[in-house]
């Protein structure tokens, strides 16, 4: 049996709870009474214990109790959720990450330190937790209060009594029955143990991968059912599990005995024999005592209802509870775990098919044919629906991205001395999961200057007319093709003068450069730069922003920060939604062709003398009665062939900046497949990739926010021109 799989699903839907777990706990931070999160992190730490249980590991079982064990207190009312209280349940939470790190890595074992440390944090959570350092449950365990009105007919036992029929299917799963048992033995004491033979076929018939086990037990523990039914979670598939707790009515084991494939008789001396049954309780039982259907079964609720057990209203919001559960399994069992390398193989499989449609398309363009013309249209509508489906598959929101800096505010605000929140908006914007687990560092080192640089001291924030605490902002949304990720606070912003003032003793610029406000807030990104004076565990160092502008451009994105002296820094980012397939514009520039996101073009015009300022010798146009600058890219490739007689410029945009491109000819949409142009490359400027055509040419891909920079800075840089070209234009 291959455990691995099941193993690593365990591992991965542990560490989601454990951040589920984290994101609970710091909003009951915030609102104590809120009773549903609570509940959502308890569950969390039970699911966690229970499913180590079923691998045997026991000393994660061992600590995830005593946290579960405390979760409980607090939701029964006996202790309250502190400050401090909350942050040993963080460190706890952490540190049952690192065990799980430690099951990651096959080791096997825990090392000593790990286990003195976690002895450390139970002793921290409190001395109330009893039986957190043994076993979760046990032996002595007292059983649950059960609150069933007594009965005539009832069966006065004290334990749980389970009837178990594993799938067929158990084994080959990778799933070991004893392990279950195993585990139930961790919450509890079990009494009797029944096996039940009646499935197990004659030994030529007998598949040595097909579980054929079924027992009848009984349980004394204190946990409650639902404890109980989480160690049947990884087999419930296939399996027929029926748990009755104690003090249960006759007409209970009824249901049970008839429902069974065995025998009623022999099933029924089953449950005498582990001490569920008296004989004449079994003999009423199987004389039919209760009236109902030809079959004489009736429906549970019913039987419930009229031996007064339960209020008809109990068992609607039951049964209504009961149906809410069903359908949340059913959509957990559409969800598939894929692995990354699988879908990073689709996406380039798909652009090869992309290339593949493009080169059909050409083909039957250059031959005429009008019906293979009909058909390369086909089939491209269809490559294109393919391409946005793989492309979708990579797509995950930002949100968890975000969540993750609730912890790290928290605590950096706590060091610091400082009070900080942190809003977040935009968590269900999409971005590729490769640009999502890239430019978590980026934001990482923004989130702490923010926090350092930015927030300021309780006592100056007061004196400035600004309540104590300070905000953090993260925010994210798509705009004009691109996602734009923001990062600001409410704090004291840049201080320009300081800024000048370090750049200048540091050589980086001259004292009399004229430097704009955004030239000398992007010095901030300068390697090595910074204007604090000490070094703290946050930053101070001069690498952060650093990091931020390399990584963010290698994901061909930029970076850009307004500041408002007294009221806070905006640091925003702009990323490409994608880095593998794109819709793109194609364009001539003498014979080489180039390719311009598409979602970056606003318009195509033919030049014309009506359109041209000062005689076509400056590079403007009237736009629609607007100064509009643009680039003559055959200027800029340095193209050796002529001047077209007829002349373009493609409009694009990127942010509120626009700018025109002029192009000797345009050539029409087509889907593009990027492909990097190698470290040698990595320094061009105006240039974002390559592509490779139907044709099997090579075209570059323009980077359209340097080209519309360039236009803006070439046509409004110099001191006076743009004035000249505004009374040019009126």
């Amino acid at each position: 049996m291959d455990l691995d799989g099941v193993l690593q699903t365990f591992i991965a839907e542990g560490r989601e709870l454990l951040r589920d777990m984290e994101r609970g706990l710091l909003a009951l931070e915030r609102d104590p009474e809120d009773t549903e999160t609570l509940n959502g992190v308890f569950r969390a730490a039970h699911t966690v214990k229970g499913s180590a249980g079923l691998f045997g590991l026991d000393d994660l079982v061992r600590f995830a109790h005593a946290m579960e064990t405390v979760l409980d207190q607090l939701r029964a009312g006996d202790r309250a959720l502190t400050s401090d209280l909350t942050a040993r349940l963080l460190d706890c939470g952490d540190h049952l990450g690192v065990l799980l790190d430690q099951v990651a890595d096959g080791t096997g074992t825990i090392e000593a330190e790990l286990l003195r440390r976690g002895d450390e944090l139970m002793e921290g959570l409190g001395a109330d937790i009893a039986g957190a350092d043994g076993e979760a449950g046990g032996a002595d365990a007292t059983p649950v209060a059960n609150d069933r009105a007594p009965v005539e007919g009832g069966v006065e036992c004290d334990h749980w009594h389970l009837s178990l029929r594993f799938g067929p299917e158990v084994l080959q799963n990778g799933m070991d029955p004893l392990s279950v048992l195993r585990y139930l033995g961790t919450i509890g004491e079990i009494g009797r143990l029944e096996l039940i033979p009646d499935g197990i076929p004659d030994l030529d018939a007998l598949d040595p991968e097909t579980c054929y086990l079924g027992c009848e037990l009984t349980l004394r523990t204190g946990a409650d059912k639902q404890t109980i039914e989480d160690a049947f979670q990884f087999i419930r598939d296939g399996s027929r599990i029926h748990i009755l707790p104690p003090r249960s009515c006759v007409s209970d084991y009824i249901e049970l005995i008839r429902n069974l494939p065995e025998e009623d008789l022999l099933l029924g001396e089953s449950l005498v024999r582990v001490g569920t049954l008296t004989e004449q309780e079994l003999a009423q039982a199987l004389a039919g005592q209760a009236g109902g259907d030809a079959d004489g079964h009736r429906p549970l609720g019913e039987i419930l209802v009229e031996e007064r057990i339960v209020h008809p209203p109990t068992v609607e919001a039951a049964l209504a509870k009961q149906r809410r559960v069903r359908e949340h399994k059913a959509r957990e069992t559409h969800l598939v775990r894929v692995d990354a390398e699988k879908l990073d193989h689709l996406i380039a499989l798909v652009g090869e098919l992309v290339i593949a449609g493009a080169s059909a398309s050409l083909l039957a363009q250059q031959r005429g044919d009008a019906a293979m013309q009909e058909a390369a249209f086909t089939m491209t509508r269809f490559v294109e629906e393919i391409r946005d489906s793989a492309l979708e598959l990579r797509m995950v929101p930002i949100g968890d991205t975000f969540d993750r800096f609730q912890r790290i505010v928290r605590d950096a605000g706590r060091e610091l001395g400082k009070e900080i929140r942190l809003s977040i908006s935009g968590s269900e914007t999409e971005l590729d999961k490769g640009m999502v687990e890239k430019i978590a560092d980026p934001l990482m080192h923004l989130v702490r200057n923010a926090m350092d640089h930015g927030i300021e001291p309780v006592e100056v924030r007061r004196g400035r007319g600004k309540p104590d605490a300070g905000t953090v902002r993260m925010d994210a949304r798509h705009e004009a093709g691109v996602v734009v990720i923001e990062v600001g606070d409410d704090g004291g912003g840049l201080d320009r003068d300081r800024i000048l003032e370090k750049a200048i003793a540091r050589g980086m610029c001259a004292p009399d450069a004229g430097l704009t406000d955004d030239e000398i807030y992007d010095l901030i990104f300068e390697p090595g730069f910074s204007t604090s004076d000490e070094v703290t565990n946050l930053s101070g160092r001069g690498v952060g922003m650093d990091v931020v502008r390399r990584n963010v451009e290698a994901l061909r994105g930029t970076v850009e920060v307004e500041s408002d002296p007294g009221e806070g820094t905006t640091v925003r980012i702009r990323l490409p939604l994608t880095l593998a397939i794109i819709d793109g514009f194609l364009v001539g520039v003498g014979g080489a062709d180039y390719v311009l996101p598409l979602k970056s073009v606003v318009e195509c015009i033919e030049v014309t003398d009506e359109l041209r300022i000062g005689g076509g010798e400056e590079d403007y146009i009237d736009f629609r009665g607007e100064v509009l600058p643009f680039l003559r890219l055959r200027d800029l490739f340095m193209s050796g062939a002529g001047r077209s007689s007829r002349e373009n410029i493609v409009v694009v945009q990127y942010g509120s900046k626009k700018a025109g491109l002029l192009v000797d000819s345009l050539k029409g949409e087509l889907q593009t497949v990027i492909k990097p142009l190698g470290p040698i490359f990595r320094h061009l400027k105006g240039v974002s990739g390559s592509t490779i055509l139907g044709s099997g040419d090579v075209a570059l891909i323009l980077d359209v926010q340097a080209m519309v920079e360039g236009a803006v800075r070439s046509g409004f840089g110099s001191g006076g021109r743009a004035g000249r070209v505004s009374e040019m234009v009126h």
